[in-house]
């Protein structure tokens, strides 16, 4: 049994106009329903095993301000795209952002509404990732949330040390999935969030089950009656099961 990652969801303000800004960073179409925006690639199944991970963009009334745990970063295949995504996304209100990264060859940036993210100069290892090459989950146990992870998601670990740790799915497809070891990394609620799915033929109830064994806890962040459950994984990262089919 395992989950699959679906997607990585925004809180945000504005849903329409911060969606819209992530169509354009991704090449990707934005669809926009009362309260929520998704992007994805045009003509996408997300509920195909192969589907990529894509994002779901909330209106919520107030997001939280707070340190942000968990970003993306961007790939790029040359000098020459990475500084002409730069300059397009800046146009659509992206603006530079220190993290405290010094002297580094990738661009840090935030987002219209300030979540912050990274446009990665050329890596041959993320040359097959799709436009997102990994999601950045900040941290205090790398290792730990290696293990949880890698059994949630029954997906491959390419590395782990005391200060970083890699995943990406079995199949070799698709963003990795990377815990920074960062220092104060334990903060409330976060703005980014990822949500999972059971596989075709798997009950949501048997896999939250089977993450709870695994350290997972119940989260309460004001979902109330709602087909999805909310769970926080061992270091208090809220992420969301969703229906099978929802």
């Amino acid at each position: 049994m395992a989950l699959r990652l679906v997607q990585a969801n925004f809180k945000a303000r504005d849903d329409s106009a911060l969606g819209g800004f992530w169509a354009e960073a991704l090449g990707w179409v934005p669809r926009s329903v009362p309260g929520a925006t998704s992007v994805a690639p045009a003509g996408l199944v997300w509920t195909e095993p192969d589907a990529p991970v894509c994002i779901d963009v909330i209106a919520v009334p107030d997001p939280e301000t707070v340190r942000h745990r968990v970003h993306l970063d961007l790939a790029t295949t040359s000098a020459a795209h990475q500084a002409e995504l730069v300059a397009r996304l800046m146009r659509r209100g992206a603006t530079p952002a220190d993290v405290g990264q010094g002297d580094v060859p990738w661009t840090v940036l935030a987002d219209p509404e300030g979540n912050v993210f990274c446009v990665l100069e050329p890596r041959e290892v993320y040359r097959d990732t799709g436009p997102i090459a990994a999601v950045v989950v900040d941290c205090a146990d790398p290792r730990a949330m290696a293990g949880f992870w890698g059994e949630a998601l029954d997906w491959t670990r390419h590395e782990v040390t005391d200060d970083h740790a890699v995943l990406r799915a079995a199949k070799g497809t698709g963003p990795y999935l990377e815990f920074l070891r960062t220092p104060g990394a334990q903060t409330p609620r976060n703005r980014v969030h990822l949500d999972l799915v059971p596989h075709r033929g798997d009950e949501q109830a048997t896999e939250v089950a089977r993450l709870r064994t695994l350290g997972a806890t119940s989260a309460d962040v004001g979902q109330g009656d709602v087909p999805w459950i909310v769970l926080a994984d061992p270091e208090g990262n809220e992420f969301c099961v969703l229906a099978p089919g929802s």
